[in-house]
């Protein structure tokens, strides 16, 4: 039977699922989740995945639960028991790409084409271009070396082909082959991994040549790789649904458009980043994105504009950076996004230059482009985009992207020493919005030239959707990936959605941001942490002090003397005068300030890995695929003797300093995230204080404290931070869940001003006239400039109001001083009686 649509969540808790923690943990959790005021959980992928994935985003089979997760059964039975506690469940979708195992034939859509190729029925699923070279082969970069060194590792065994732990099928009637004409013979060709980068024919995530992407677009895919999942909404043990990476997609809006017809409407959220003002296209059908965009607003909150410049010159006088390489946040992405496009992604820009070249070879003007012009013409058009990508087959964002791609065709014009070999940019910019390009005669006259007419049609449908991919890819890996890396001023700011080189925001913008998101998504998603986030709310919360302080933190390096500095010696071939990488000793000391252990020897073995991380996804000194082994080992012994070991008393006395205005951060933000438009989603842990780098680090098991909820609830006082935050999210979540109109679709948001010397420092707000909400931003920068004065904040009328936190009651439209309202905490939360 089934369902109807199900209300919207009123707030939704993010569960990592891997073996370590199936679904009979989550079921195990339900009560405490229940009890803590969540409507929903948020489950990630639970689609079969490559065995001990820790994520599950590696899918394998669409047709089957994950056996290590449970199963079918497993997922109804925690279907069932959350419904029992009034709870629903939400699951992240992944329909962009499967896994590439080992053995392939984990995927058996993908096994099957490897045996058969382009005439197998399962070819329509990926998305290979067979002409691209290699004897109409697709490509498999999985050998540890070249061909002629690695095939003694290759042995034909029982029907297959066998090269390590890997498997791969024979095309029929090749068994028998001598080795060479063997594997000339077959619908794949084995090539050395490093060969992926300029070589690779089909599309892959990102730069991941383990996931290869998968054409949802052709509606017989959708149906095939969506069908367990919509038969899970179909009979209620699911109820709504995240979409992971749908800029992936060659048309999100028909996607989300069929997934909203064939769901019935569920609440679905989107895994879109939007940059600077960017809005979500208005004909996506679904309620709006996870939140990323509303993890900026509040962040941006509790960064002093001021005191982040004053950091950015002691940053610069610590590390001189050149431009591109730190100095200067447009320069460093410019750079990095140069380096991205002509490596990283050179395979994806070339079946650019492929489609761009058949399209001008059929049309005389204004044909006659030589490949090296439409290749240049891609990198420089796509360098320049301000967002993610266009959406061509998007009607209602033709004018957006045409002003966009426009300006970035101008600049990309300027790259062309030669005017005319320029008009490659104007080819490529009409390509890039789905334009036709025009054609010599009148029209086709005859059934060749329909023929030719169909595919110019079907090559520049192709062009915009690739062109588009490709830049998601080229934004993802050059700012998230690489200049995020490259630029760690402020640690907290470099953030999915962030905005190092900008990273304050005044009250009024996120004023701003909130209204239009209660009348445009107010059922969008919103987050402070992930599974995805490079550093956790709280360890963000602590870095963003430093910009409040930035002189204490030069003082504290400096009082380190030469222990501040991670001197490489002669590693890496590094001349071993002088520091030699300041710019990772920087980045360093604020991670393992941001986890709150300087000098604790124990939390080298997670600074470690996410400062090599950085260094690596950097790429200045080492990379994933070009490790710098001696760099690397120095990077590690630096971080356990300086940021994690004895040298760190002056870190040490700063923290200890800084505890009341992190804690002010920690609650502030907590409480924004809570009662904001949009339905927050609490990454597993994060109702107390988190802290977690980026992954595998903030990937673990769920660890779980239900035990300090039933004390708190029990009437026992906070102990500390932890359950401080915890009292505070379990007070939030339950009136929401009492309280559901005063925050859903039909709710309303008010600002409410502060009057006073320092009101800059209040941000509150009125939810439907019902819920006040009160937070103290910058507050170390308020303690310097004397507290809060005579500032006051007039409650808003009705009431009487009463502070949830305390039981302290006010009436309507009394004008309470700052000093006395905040002076038990620096977050208040009144709902009106």
């Amino acid at each position: 039977m089934t369902q109807p649509p199900s209300p919207s969540p009123t707030a939704t808790y993010r569960l990592q699922l891997q073996p370590d923690f199936p679904f009979a943990a989550a079921e195990r959790a339900v009560p405490y989740l229940a009890a803590l005021g969540v409507s929903h959980l948020h489950l990630s992928p639970v689609l079969e995945a490559v065995p001990g994935s820790a994520h599950g985003y590696d899918v394998v089979d669409h047709t089957a639960v994950r056996a290590e997760l449970g199963g079918e059964p497993g997922l109804r039975a925690l279907a069932a028991t959350a419904r029992d506690h009034g709870l629903g469940l939400v699951v992240d979708l992944v329909p962009n790409h499967m896994a590439v195992p080992a053995p392939v034939s984990l995927n058996a859509p993908l096994w099957q084409v490897l045996r058969d190729g382009p005439a197998s029925p399962y070819a329509r699923w990926f998305d290979i271009d067979w002409d691209a070279g290699h004897g109409g082969r697709l490509l498999l970069p999985v050998l540890g070396g070249r061909l002629g060194e690695e095939a003694r590792h290759l042995r034909v065994e029982d029907g297959v082909l066998r090269y390590h732990e890997q498997t791969f099928p024979l095309r029929p009637g090749t068994e028998e082959l001598p080795l060479r004409r063997l594997l000339e013979a077959q619908w794949y060709r084995l090539a050395w991994w490093r060969l992926a980068r300029s070589e690779l024919n089909y599309r892959r995530f990102f730069t991941i040549s383990e996931l290869i992407a998968v054409r949802t677009e052709d509606p017989a895919v959708f149906e095939a790789t969506h069908g367990t999942v919509l038969r899970l909404i179909r009979e209620g043990v699911v109820d709504g649904l995240r979409i992971d990476h749908p800029d992936g997609l060659a048309d999100p809006a028909g996607y989300l458009g069929r997934l909203r017809e064939e769901t019935g409407g569920r609440w679905t959220v989107v895994e879109k980043i939007l940059t600077g003002d960017e809005r979500l296209p208005a004909s996506w059908a679904c309620a709006g994105t996870t939140g990323y965009d509303a993890l900026r607003r509040i962040d941006g909150l509790f960064v002093c504009p001021q005191g982040a410049g004053r950091l950015f010159s002691h940053y610069r006088d610590f590390v001189t950076p050149l431009a591109d390489e730190g100095g200067d946040w447009e320069e460093t992405v410019r750079r990095a996004a140069y380096e991205v496009v002509t490596h990283d992604l050179a395979t994806e820009v070339e079946r650019l230059v492929r489609t761009a070249a058949r399209i001008s070879a059929r049309v005389p003007a204004p044909g006659d482009h030589a490949a090296w012009a439409l290749r240049h013409a891609v990198r420089e058009l796509m360098v320049r985009l301000p967002v993610y990508r266009p959406y061509a087959a998007d009607a209602g964002q033709a004018e957006v992207d045409a002003a966009m791609l426009g300006t970035a065709a101008a600049g990309a014009r300027t790259a062309f020493r030669v005017p005319e070999e320029a008009r490659a940019v104007d080819l490529i910019h009409d390509l890039a919005l789905g334009r036709a390009t025009g054609r010599a005669d009148d029209g086709p006259d005859d059934d060749q030239d329909h023929e030719a007419a169909d595919q110019e049609a079907l090559d520049r449908a192709d062009f915009a959707a690739r062109f588009a991919q490709t830049a998601s890819a080229l934004h993802a890996k050059s700012v998230e990936d690489t200049a995020f890396y490259r630029y760690p001023v402020l640690l907290s700011a470099c953030e999915v959605g962030g905005a190092p080189g900008d990273p304050a925001l005044p009250p009024e913008a996120f004023h701003t941001y909130c209204a239009r998101m209660q009348r445009d998504r107010p059922t969008a998603g919103t987050v402070l942490s992930t599974h995805d986030t490079k550093r956790s709310a709280d360890v963000r919360a602590r870095i963003a002090v430093l910009s409040e302080c930035p002189d204490r933190w030069r003082d504290a390096l400096g009082a380190m003397a030469e222990d501040a500095v991670c001197d490489l010696g002669a590693a890496g071939g590094v001349d071993s005068a002088g520091p030699a990488d300041p710019m990772v000793s920087w980045l360093a000391w604020q991670t393992v300030f941001g986890l709150g252990a300087p000098g604790d020897p124990a939390a080298a073995e997670r600074v470690t890995p996410a400062v090599l991380k950085a260094a690596r996804e950097a790429g200045l000194r080492t990379s994933w695929t070009e490790r710098n082994a001696g760099y690397e080992e120095a990077v590690a012994e630096f971080v356990r003797k300086g940021p994690c070991g004895p040298a760190t008393a002056p870190l040490a006395a700063l923290e200890a300093e800084l505890a009341p205005y992190v804690r002010a951060n920690v609650l502030g933000a907590a409480l924004l995230h809570l009662t904001m438009p949009g339905v927050p989603d609490l990454y597993q842990g994060t109702e107390r204080a988190y802290a977690a780098l980026v992954d595998p680090d903030n990937r673990g098991p769920a660890r779980l404290c239900p035990e300090l909820l039933a004390e708190l609830d029990g009437g026992g006082a906070p102990r500390d931070l932890s359950a401080e935050k915890l009292r505070l999210t379990a007070t939030a979540l339950r009136l929401r869940r009492d309280r559901p109109r005063w925050f859903g679709a039909d709710a309303s948001y008010e600002p409410v001003y502060a009057e006073g010397p320092a009101a800059e420092h209040c941000v509150a707000f009125c939810r439907s006239g019902r819920v006040l909400t009160v937070v103290t931003r910058l507050s170390l920068r308020l303690v310097e400039t004397g507290g809060w004065w005579d500032t006051l904040l007039r409650v808003p009328p009705g009431g009487p109001w009463r502070e949830l936190l305390t039981g302290r009651e006010l009436p309507g439209g009394t004008a309470v001083a700052l000093s006395e309202l905040l002076a038990p905490s620096p977050v208040a939360l009144f709902a009106a009686g």
